[in-house]
């Protein structure tokens, strides 16, 4: 059995290290539904005490929600206990009288809104805000948030502003967040980036990342880390009103997602655990995060990267036609 805490990879050479499982943060910033307080508290108490010490937020979620809660929590807590995130790209600032709310998906949130902004000063002062909501001097690792409609300057004047704070050791890693796989593919192959958090493209249902960005990742020793491995939650719970790639899923998707889960059944191995596991076949993957909103989610997802999984499955969906024969294939530890 495999446990959520053990086995610690260093991202890239940046001598950060990270469990296997992580903690997505966006649900503490009330993501599609609101989360009460001390539940988003307990649940990030359950993942440090689960073994899911690696956190990753973002002012994005919640406009600056998510950090706070993140902060309260770890107050006072040893610094080295845990490995945390956040990224750059969106500025927030107070929203003006009249102007509209920004939601983006996330409810009942604090009365800001966002801007983007990859300009040096404004990295800057959008890591200074999160270290004021998070309670830190210091972060361990530093994405460049959705910056695929902002590819100049990301090369002008973003990535540049996170490399100067990591040869200044204000930062330890650095990297990209993104679902868009191509692009981050263009990124590790033009610059030093320790890590991308790639998210939805490297599923049980897409294989768009082993195309483009790994091979990438794994000729440049950059190391990934997967998110979205439910693909907004099909592979969670496949049936109608599911959603794939945050929309409603498409049927034929749908039907795929059922047929994955039945031959997972025959081996006694839930559909979300093999979700879990697959993106572990390949090298360059370091670790996965998953957002929890419960105490209650955070153990089941703990429980299910730790359930046991025979290497005949993976070849049982090979012969079934639901993975494709040229795909890297975890191995049972």
């Amino acid at each position: 059995m495999r446990s959520a805490g053990q086995g610690l990879r260093e991202l890239g050479r940046s001598g950060v290290r990270v469990p296997p499982l992580g903690l997505g943060c966006a649900p503490l910033g009330n993501l599609y539904t609101p989360v009460p307080e001390e539940r988003a508290r307990a649940t990030v108490r359950a993942a440090l005490d689960a073994g899911l010490s690696y956190l990753d937020t973002a002012p994005h979620y919640g406009v600056g929600l998510s950090e706070e809660r993140l902060g309260r929590v770890l107050a006072g807590r040893d610094r080295a206990a845990y490995t945390l995130s956040t990224k750059v790209g969106r500025r927030l600032r107070p929203r003006a009288p009249g102007e509209p709310a920004q939601p983006e998906g996330f409810a009942d949130t604090p009365d800001r809104v966002r801007a983007w902004d990859f300009t040096r000063d404004g990295i800057l002062a959008t890591l200074e805000s999160s270290l004021e909501r998070l309670g830190v001097d210091a972060l361990d690792l530093v994405y460049l948030h959705d910056p695929e409609n902002h590819i100049r300057e990301i090369y002008e004047t973003g990535f540049p502003a996170l490399a100067e704070l990591r040869d200044q050791k204000v930062v330890r890693a650095i990297g990209f967040g993104m679902n868009h796989s191509d692009v981050l593919a263009r990124f590790v192959a033009d610059l030093d980036v320790d890590v991308v958090l790639c998210a939805g493209r490297w599923t049980l249902l897409e294989r768009t990342a082993y195309d483009d960005l790994l091979p990438v990742c794994e000729r440049r020793g950059t190391s990934v880390v997967v998110g979205g491995v439910y693909n907004s939650g099909l592979l969670a719970a496949p049936g109608p009103g599911a959603r794939y790639d945050y929309r409603p899923a498409p049927a034929e998707t749908v039907e795929r997602a059922r047929r994955l889960a039945e031959v997972c059944a025959g081996f006694g191995v839930p559909l979300r655990a093999a979700a879990l596991r697959f993106p572990f076949g390949h090298p360059a993957v370091a670790a996965a995060v998953v957002g929890c909103a419960s105490p209650a989610e955070v153990r089941d997802n703990a429980a299910l990267f730790g359930h046991d999984i025979p290497d005949e499955l993976w070849q049982a969906l090979v012969r079934r036609g639901l993975l494709d024969e040229d795909l890297p294939l975890p191995v049972r530890p």
